[in-house]
Order: structure tokens, then C-alpha cells, then sequence
């Protein structure tokens, strides 16, 4: 599986994985299946309005029903963070060739340029541009330079700020609330991928990029120093 060095923030470096072709498919069809239930949905709704209604309300409703169909993967994608129901089940996400999270003005030139990709050619121009791509790249990703990545899951730490601590936690680095809450996401993130992917330089660049920020030092291992930092972190700012 191909990957993609990114430069985060802190100055570390990360490495994403690409989102495979079959990944991408099986998303999409998840992302049809929604729009099938959807569809019958809401033709059931339509069928047992004929009645209630004249018929050119009945048809003014079922066209503008048939509004989110065209609009869901723009909206889906804008709304969370790059992700539709498809992605987020198969662990995929769009975001900037650079990491970044995608924009609007992304998202729309991604969603025009599918009726290249994938509706006017029944998916065979993406396809096909995926697979000999050097980023698995389809046609409105190269216009927009986003990229599709796998995000992997962990139970190994939480994805949000805070943490379940005890009342009698008491914290190591007691300069840890200096830290952002931007901060602390991103060091989760790394962490978490760091962990995942046995990546053992990249959580001690990290460990040095947060010894920087907050100009302490400590004999702690790598990982274990950075979960002591998160949860200083949540215990000397909970409740401001």
C-alpha cells in the first residue's frame, strides 16, 4: 500500500496510507445503499401524498426530494470533515495533499468533476486514474490536490481532550496547561498513528517536540512521557 509523508504542525513528520481502489469502491457502494433507502423512502412519502395533494405539488415535492441525492457528497463531505457514511465506515477520509483538512472550494471542484470520474463514465475514468496515479489520485482530487487516506482507529487512547482521571490524580509536568487544545489534538493524532504503526522515531520526534514546547526534560519512555503529558494536560485545565 503506497504512502505520503506530511509535515504536521509541530514539525514532525507523519507517514498516511493511501486509501486503496477497493476501499474507495466499497465506500461508494455503502454511500449508494444510503441513497437507495433514501429513495424509497421518500417515495413512499410521495405515493402517499398523491391523495393529500394536487399533482403538481406531488411533483413539486418528489423533485425537491430529489435535491440531497445531487447534493450528499458535497454535503457529506463538507459537514464531516471529509468523510461520507461510506468513508466513515470503511476508515477513509479526503483531506489536502499537504494533510490539511479540505476546504469548500475543494470539496466542490471534487464533487463537479465526478460527473467525469464517475457518473458520465460509470466510475471508469476514476478508476482507472486511481490506479495510475502516483497518489491514488481520481481527476477532481488532481484539480483540487486532495487525497484520500486511511484513518485507522485505536482504543488506545481517546480522540477528544479529556480524559477519565482519578480525583486523586496528581500531574508530573505541571506546565502541561500551557499547551493548546490544537496541541493536544495533534499530539494525539500522532501518537495514536505513531503507536499503531510501530513508528518508533516518529513518537521520539515527537517526544522532543513537546519537551520544546513546554522546556522540560524527563526520563520517562517515549510513549509513556506523552500519555502523561495529555493527561496532565485535561487535569490542569478541566474545569476553566
Amino acid at each position: 500500500m503506497s504512502n505520503t509523508a506530511i509535515n504536521t504542525a509541530q514539525n514532525v513528520t507523519i507517514e498516511y496510507e493511501f486509501a486503496g481502489i477497493g476501499k474507495r469502491i466499497l465506500a461508494f457502494l455503502l454511500d449508494a445503499v444510503v441513497l437507495i433507502i433514501y429513495i424509497i423512502t421518500v417515495s413512499l412519502t410521495v405515493y402517499k401524498a398523491v391523495g393529500l395533494f394536487d399533482e403538481n405539488n406531488v411533483l413539486g415535492i418528489r423533485e425537491l426530494s430529489l435535491l440531497p441525492i445531487f447534493c450528499y457528497s458535497l454535503f457529506m463531505h463538507l459537514v464531516f470533515n471529509g468523510r461520507t457514511v461510506g468513508k466513515f465506515i470503511m476508515g477513509i477520509k479526503v483531506v489536502k495533499e499537504d494533510g490539511s483538512p479540505a476546504r469548500l472550494s475543494d470539496f466542490l471542484i471534487r464533487w463537479i468533476l465526478r460527473l467525469i470520474d464517475i457518473v458520465l463514465f460509470f466510475g471508469t475514468v476514476g478508476v482507472v486514474a486511481i490506479l495510475f496515479s502516483e497518489r491514488k489520485q481520481r481527476l477532481g482530487d488532481i484539480a483540487a490536490k486532495t487525497i484520500v487516506i486511511n484513518t485507522r482507529k485505536s482504543t488506545k487512547i481517546s480522540h477528544t481532550i479529556l480524559e477519565d482521571l482519578g480525583h486523586d490524580y496528581q500531574p508530573q509536568f505541571q506546565n502541561a496547561y500551557i499547551l493548546t487544545d490544537a496541541d493536544v489534538n495533534e499530539i494525539k493524532d500522532i501518537y495514536r498513528l505513531a503507536e499503531e504503526s510501530r513508528d518508533y522515531m516518529t513518537l521520539k520526534e515527537l517526544r522532543v517536540k513537546v519537551e520544546s514546547l513546554l522546556n522540560t526534560q524527563s526520563d520517562l519512555r517515549d510513549g509513556i512521557f506523552i500519555r502523561t503529558i495529555l493527561k496532565d494536560y485535561t487535569y490542569l485545565t478541566q474545569g476553566r
